[in-house]
This record gives structure tokens, sequence and C-alpha cells, in this order.
């Protein structure tokens, strides 16, 4: 996995790229309550607002960490947006994506990197 500054995951599945939020994002926001995903087939570039996360504490939105267009979103977060605190990191991705230059993912953080750069 590959973590951004923006407390986002990727994850590598072939040639997809899963985005999701941080334990420590989830824990950050507090009680997730709604979710708005991008809709597939939607091309993005590095930095543009994608998907928008309320929780009771606060209004976040989730940014493209790379290039690429979205091809599939977790519809089990529009549902169930607690799923978001649940399991962060596993069933609670938020998208995936085609990504132009996987290159790209060598500008994140690794695991031991993140756990340093949230302290």
């Amino acid at each position: 996995m590959k973590f951004t500054e923006e407390h986002e995951w990727l994850r590598v599945e072939g040639d997809l790229v899963v985005v999701g939020i941080t334990d420590h994002a989830s824990e950050q926001l507090g009680d997730v309550v709604f979710v708005e995903l991008p809709e597939p087939e939607t091309k993005v570039a590095k930095g543009d607002e994608v998907s928008v996360i309320e929780s009771v504490k606060a209004a976040s939105d989730i940014l493209a960490p790379v290039d690429g267009e979205i091809v599939e979103v977790n519809e089990a977060l529009v549902d169930n947006p607690a799923l978001v605190n649940e399991d962060p990191l596993g069933e609670a991705w938020f998208f995936k994506m085609k990504v132009e230059d996987m290159e790209q993912l060598d500008d994140f953080m690794d695991e031991d990197a993140y756990k340093d750069f949230i302290g």
C-alpha cells in the first residue's frame, strides 16, 4: 500500500489502483454519515476533488491521488457510510482507477513513512 499526505491509501490490483482513506483519517472524522462518490468513467487529474465524506464533525474532500479514470465505485458506502469507520482499509474503499502512469505511485509514502508522518 501507498499513502498520501491527504490520508488516502492506494492499493494496486492488477492494472487498477484502489483508493480509500486511512484509519487515522477515519478516526479524525468521527462517525461518517454520508459519502458522495464519483461517476464511473470520469477522467480525473491528480488533485481533483472526486468524493465527499460528511461526518458528525466535518465534511472532507477525497482528491484524485493520480491522473486516470474512475472505473468503479463502492456503492456499499452510499448505503452504509459507517463502513468507513468500521473497515477503512478494507471493505470501505471509495473507488478504483485506471492510472495513466503507474510511476506516479512512486511519489507516495510506504506504511512506515506514513506512520512517521502522522507521528
